[in-house]
């Protein structure tokens, strides 16, 4: 079996939430990541003051954020393959979501 092992190297914000995000084979991928943020882990990363303090970890290679979201670098590296999946997710992390804070305010009442 073989299969590329992917490297983040560097990060540059292009845009209210989209990173260019380098890789150590040379490549680039921009990503918008606004339309998957969603859920307990990438939902907090609409704060932009969060989000900016992106960073490329040194040992892992990969995007981190201080809230401990994260991103396997070889799916930042084949971001169009997944990209769709990602979307989807977080469409039903929200759909769940609201249904929580749904549920949650009524019984409040």
């Amino acid at each position: 079996m073989n299969h590329s092992i992917h490297r983040v190297t560097g990060v540059q914000i292009d845009g209210e939430y989209t990173l260019e995000v380098e890789f150590s084979d040379g490549t680039r991928q921009k990503i918008d990541f606004q339309p998957i943020m969603a859920g307990e882990i990438y939902g907090p990363l609409l704060d932009r003051s969060l989000f900016d303090k992106v960073k490329v970890d040194p040992e892992v290679h990969t995007l981190v954020w201080p809230n401990g979201a994260d991103f396997d670098p070889a799916i930042l590296h084949d971001w169009p393959v997944y990209e769709k999946d990602f979307r989807e997710r977080a469409k039903q992390w929200d759909t769940v979501h609201k249904k929580r804070l749904t549920s949650e305010t009524a019984a409040a009442e």
